[in-house]
């Protein structure tokens, strides 16, 4: 029989622990069919509440639940990365608790990788429930890294993904601290089959993501994919160095001619503003780079343990 894993973060989702479970297996007669064994891996990525209760519970009624707690709160994408680690499965599935990856689409999924896919993704065709502004600002992050990156990342992509041993094996393998994983999906490659639906709300609590954390996330892709930003700014730097030559060149010209070289003053307190946010600016972007650099020369684990099972 095949193993499916089943790996889900979560964090702070004490009230969607069981439904999650209960809708899981809502429908065993496909694993009966398929003959597919199931084991849950919960992921819980530091939560201040009663989640880790809530899974010991369910360990306790079904062997098939596992715990994978974190020391403290690590982020999402350490929760991935430690779910795909202790998984066993030949297949390997991630889902959010919070009932918007619907477990509903596993049989067909199963049937694209019986048909040879590698892995198969989810997307969301509407945004139905979001703020409009979190939306458009979604959908120009997915525009500008499909402009910048090399690597393909398809909007409104869920973590939602069914993958084969050989593609989990391979994600394991970057090892990197600073992960991205929508970029890392697209940069291992492999033959994926998107599927698409509506999106789903949460069915309990509310989102843990904040435009601030989403605008955060953004930028650890942007640099984790692309060196287009390193390369602006060094253009940038190029353009201005040839204004302010230009500038220069009519400054003394026009004190050679008129004779009065205090003039316009006003004018060139605003250049050097503009230019000295300029090279802020650029500053700022190669520190980014040099920050996430930094973190990865210290080595340090991406998550930490507290309990496993």
């Amino acid at each position: 029989m095949k193993l499916l894993s089943v790996i889900v973060p979560c964090y702070n989702e004490e009230e969607n622990i069981r439904d999650f479970y209960d809708e899981l297996f809502r429908n065993t007669s496909f694993f009966e069919e398929k003959e597919i064994e199931v084991e849950v891996i919960y992921v819980d990525d530091g939560s201040t509440d009663k989640t880790v209760q809530e899974i010991r519970k369910l360990h306790g009624e079904d062997a098939r639940v596992h715990l994978l707690s974190f020391s403290r709160n690590f982020g999402k994408e350490a929760a991935i990365y430690a779910g795909l680690q202790k998984s066993r499965g030949d297949l390997v599935v991630m889902m959010d608790a919070d009932l918007q990856d619907p477990p509903s689409l596993l049989p067909e999924m199963c049937g694209y990788i019986e048909q040879g896919y590698d892995s198969v993704a989810t997307r969301r065709v509407t945004r139905k429930g979001e703020p409009p502004v979190r939306s458009f600002f979604a959908r120009m992050f997915y525009r500008l890294m499909n402009k910048i990156s090399k690597t393909e990342i398809v909007d409104g992509a869920r973590d939602y993904r069914l993958m084969t041993r050989q593609v989990v094996d391979a994600i394991l393998a970057m090892t990197e601290y600073n992960r991205f994983t929508k970029g890392i999906f697209g940069w291992v490659g492999y033959e994926t089959k998107w599927l698409e639906y509506e999106n789903i709300e949460r069915k309990k609590g509310e989102t843990k993501w904040s435009f601030w954390k989403l605008f955060v996330y953004s930028l650890e892709g942007i640099t984790a994919f692309s060196t287009v930003p390193l390369t602006i700014a060094a253009v940038l730097g190029a353009l201005f160095c040839v204004l302010a030559f230009g500038i220069i060149v009519f400054t003394i010209v026009r004190t050679l001619i008129f004779g009065d070289p205090t003039s316009g003053w006003p004018s060139l307190v605003c250049i050097i503003m503009m230019v000295s946010g300029v090279q802020l600016f650029c500053l700022g972007i190669v520190g980014q780079y040099l920050s996430k650099t930094y973190m990865e020369v210290k080595n340090r684990p991406i998550y930490l343990v507290k309990e496993d099972f």
